[in-house]
């Protein structure tokens, strides 16, 4: 296990090198790469190299993979560890998107529990001595609950550890998460760590879930956008120490200037100036920052400009308490989640998903 148990959960556009570079550089974990496709790699899609491509941060090499065919799944762990080092794969049986789940992959795959088994072992077989975890949703909808099983099936084909995102396929991610299914998961299974995902927007969250539940350790998906400092209180909670309070506003335009740069050193200026503005509300989520000053920081076309922007802020200000929860990045759902037609009727088949891999090709 990691010390502190804590994992920065993959997302596509956010976990890039430079968002776990600086999300290290505040507290000890495990920063897992955005989720590269098993096909896309073995195919040698450039973007996916760009993508694996080792960050500052990576002392630990981290890299989450979906696939839904046991063969190309195993070929790509394969090139993980002896092409590209890397010390740990995560599988990602979890995504909800309609794009994925209506031909059969992600969150929809453990409804196949014979798929769903032999991608694992193959996964295992593949990496030796690297570690293969899973990271999983509740089920599909309330009425189709597919961890429980899932989650044996993991850990009988040599997962090293299971990762709950306590909400189904059909929540994506509204509501609140389960913790009563996570601390079920945990009771089911007796030789492998189960980790607890899913409304951990601040140290205190973490303590209760692992209060709550039992489980090994946290992983941290939206808690973290705009709040990387979120590790070091994380680190101090686990240690037993109080956590620092929320920083100033000065601390917050530190970090963004921070986080820019590291972009800047992997995609170029111009690209990080594009892609820091996605970032801009979520770390200042909850400051009193005015319209226009929101409005000039999501606008900025250079780092210098950044700069400029970040100096008009008023770095004395704090983050009024109560708004240190309020939530960042996805919110959608419940929606009904599309499915091939007979998924569920078809649940024993072991015949991969036609074309479920060719989605994301490079990503």
């Amino acid at each position: 296990m990691v010390d502190p148990p804590v994992v920065l959960a993959p997302m596509a556009g956010v976990t890039t090198a430079a968002f776990r570079a600086l999300c290290a550089e505040h507290g000890a974990g495990l920063y897992v790469s955005e989720m590269i496709t098993a096909r896309a790699l073995v195919e040698g899609n450039p973007r996916t190299h760009r993508m694996l491509a080792r960050g500052p941060g990576d002392a630990v090499r981290s890299v989450q993979l979906y696939g839904v065919d046991p063969e190309v799944v195993g070929a790509a762990v394969r090139r993980l560890v002896d092409e590209w080092g890397v010390d740990h794969v995560d599988l990602n049986f979890g995504c909800p998107a309609p794009k994925v789940t209506r031909r059969g992959g992600g969150a929809a795959l453990p409804a196949h529990p014979v798929l769903f088994g032999r991608i694992v072992a193959a996964a295992v077989g593949a990496a030796g001595a690297v570690p293969v975890t899973v990271k999983m949703r509740t089920g599909i909808s309330p009425s189709v609950v597919t961890a429980p099983r899932a989650g044996l099936i993991a850990e009988n084909e040599g997962a090293a550890a299971v990762t709950l995102h306590a909400r189904s396929a059909e929540q994506l991610y509204s509501g609140t998460a389960d913790l009563e299914a996570i601390a079920a998961l945990k009771q089911t299974l007796r030789h492998v760590p189960v980790l607890g995902n899913g409304d951990i927007w601040t140290s205190c969250d973490a303590v209760a879930m692992l209060a709550a539940t039992g489980c090994d350790g946290v992983v941290v998906g939206r808690g973290a956008l705009g709040r990387p400092w979120l590790f070091a209180e994380l680190a101090a909670a686990f240690a037993g120490r109080p956590p620092p309070p929320p920083p100033q506003l000065g601390t917050v335009a530190d970090t963004l200037a921070r986080h820019a740069a590291l972009l800047a050193d992997n995609l170029g200026e111009a690209a990080a100036a594009r892609d820091i503005r996605r970032h801009v509300g979520w770390y200042l989520t909850g400051y009193p920052v005015g319209p226009a000053a929101r409005l000039g920081l999501a606008s900025v076309e250079s780092l210098a400009e950044l700069d400029r922007e970040l100096a008009l802020l008023d770095r004395s200000l704090g983050l009024p308490r109560g708004s240190e929860a309020l939530p960042r990045g996805h919110s959608a759902g419940p929606r009904r989640v599309v499915l091939p037609e007979g998924w569920l009727e078809d649940a024993g088949n072991p015949i991969p998903p036609s074309g479920a891999d060719s989605l994301a090709s490079g990503g």
